[in-house]
């Protein structure tokens, strides 16, 4: 069979000699020997394990936060180096949570893992089921409270991972102490953990 400057012959079929060509070369720059693939990813391992967390239920469990609400600091920013806080709030059936409030150095995420969790913002109160998620930045105006039938669960977010656990330490301390705030001292507790009460 006659070649030509595109065309070789291999047996009775006839290849484009350039594509033929390129395929050899391809094949002999790739083809690794079992034992070198084997090697590769041998050495592919992270043997520091202070580059892995774990922070079970177990050893951090729902602690109350009031009569009608538990929460559990699933990891606060201590131990995230700052970059989030992250924790599992509940609240009862037909019961207040947080009033309309604003925080100006951290955003602030709700993930809802069951129940109806009803969420402020825009100037208006709207419920959201498990798997919505809404972020209120920075400056925000948010809050919010269980209007349902049933307990909600969900996940609130921090970022950048400020100490937002010692809130609501001192919160639960004040109610063990059963003290009571004025006005004047609840308004400079907020203003110590960077939240503004508004309207709502």
């Amino acid at each position: 069979m006659p070649h030509n400057r595109l065309f070789g012959t291999r047996g009775t079929k006839s290849y484009p000699t350039d594509a033929l060509r390129v395929l050899q070369i391809t094949r002999r720059r790739w083809r690794f020997p079992r034992s070198d693939a084997a090697a590769r990813v041998a050495r592919m391992s992270h043997p520091d394990p202070s580059l892995f967390d774990v922070r079970t239920v177990a050893d951090h469990p729902l602690i109350s936060n009031g009569p009608t609400s538990s929460l559990r600091l699933v990891v606060p920013g201590s131990a995230t180096a700052g970059r989030y806080g992250l924790f599992e709030y509940r609240v009862a059936p037909h019961s207040p949570g947080a009033a309309p409030h604003v925080h100006s150095t951290f955003s602030e995420s709700f993930y809802v893992l069951s129940g109806r969790l009803t969420v402020y913002h825009g100037g208006d109160w709207q419920p959201y089921v498990p798997g919505d998620y809404a972020l209120v930045h920075e400056g925000g105006a948010h809050g919010f409270r269980n209007d349902g039938d049933e307990e909600a669960a969900f996940l609130i977010l921090f970022a950048p991972g400020i100490a937002r656990e010692q809130f609501f330490f001192e919160m639960a301390e004040l109610r063990r102490s059963g003290r009571t705030l004025s006005p004047e001292e609840m308004t400079a507790f907020y203003a110590r953990h960077d939240q503004v009460m508004v309207d709502g």
